[in-house]
């Protein structure tokens, strides 16, 4: 019988085979595009696609989700105000096989938003580990007015040295949603940018980005659909 060494090998060789099967799932399924935006309604598809050897399983399942002010996301039952028709709610998938779904989706109240998530499993008669693969396509139906400039406020924007970050927090005091393209830091001729991101009706999204550069930076831009903002940053005292 193996010792207690060989044992802990055979256990870390095991754990490794396992991370290397759900890495390689996860990156043989996609689903594009992964984000849309419609004003009002939405008459749309989705790819999904299946990059394995091993026929799959998908189901579909929509989920209504709100949006912490840190960027993460709660989902949930999709709303009883969505209404969305999908033109399939589960399929099977072959080897290296693509498959399209159209949909509609409108809400009694603007905006809104959700996720329809592709439920991957693979199609196995053996017993065993059995890995579920969840990819997002998110809608957003926008309001047909645009967010004015004056309801996006900035709070408390400044570089702190000691971790080397831009903080901020940017609020959307409207009852409307609006999307941030772009948010950058910017010192001279160097820049660090972060992701866009969605701003909820009268919510708050708090900001960090990173700063490696040389000198310190004097400003955030935001980027946003039809303005930008230009925010001094203050070096935080230590």
């Amino acid at each position: 019988m193996p010792d207690c060494t060989g044992r802990k090998r055979i256990a870390l060789v095991l754990c490794a085979g396992i991370v290397l099967l759900f890495h390689a799932a996860c990156v043989a399924q996609t689903i594009q595009p992964i984000i849309v935006e419609y004003t009002a309604k939405a008459d749309g598809k989705f790819e999904v696609t299946n990059g394995t050897l091993t026929p799959m399983a998908v189901v579909l399942e929509p989920k209504s989700f709100s949006i912490a002010s840190n960027g993460r996301a709660t989902y949930r039952p999709l709303d009883p105000g969505i209404h969305l028709d999908l033109s399939s709610m589960s399929f099977r998938l072959e080897p290296q096989q693509s498959y399209y779904i159209f949909y509609k989706a409108s809400a009694e109240t603007l905006p809104a938003w959700f996720t329809i998530y592709a439920v991957f499993s693979p199609i196995q008669k053996e017993q065993g580990v059995r890995l579920r693969v969840m990819l997002p396509h998110t809608v957003y139906l926008y309001q047909k007015r645009s967010v004015p400039k004056e309801a996006i406020h900035i709070e408390q924007a400044e570089f702190d040295p000691g971790r080397n970050l831009v903080i901020c927090d940017v609020e959307n005091t409207s009852a409307s949603l609006i999307r941030a393209q772009e948010a950058r830091a910017v010192g001279g001729k160097e820049s660090s940018e972060a992701d866009g991101f969605p701003l909820l009706p009268r919510s708050e999204r708090h900001l960090e980005i990173p700063w490696n550069q040389t000198g310190p930076p004097s400003y955030l831009l935001l980027r946003f659909p039809h303005f930008d903002i230009k925010e001094p940053l203050k070096v935080k005292s230590q």
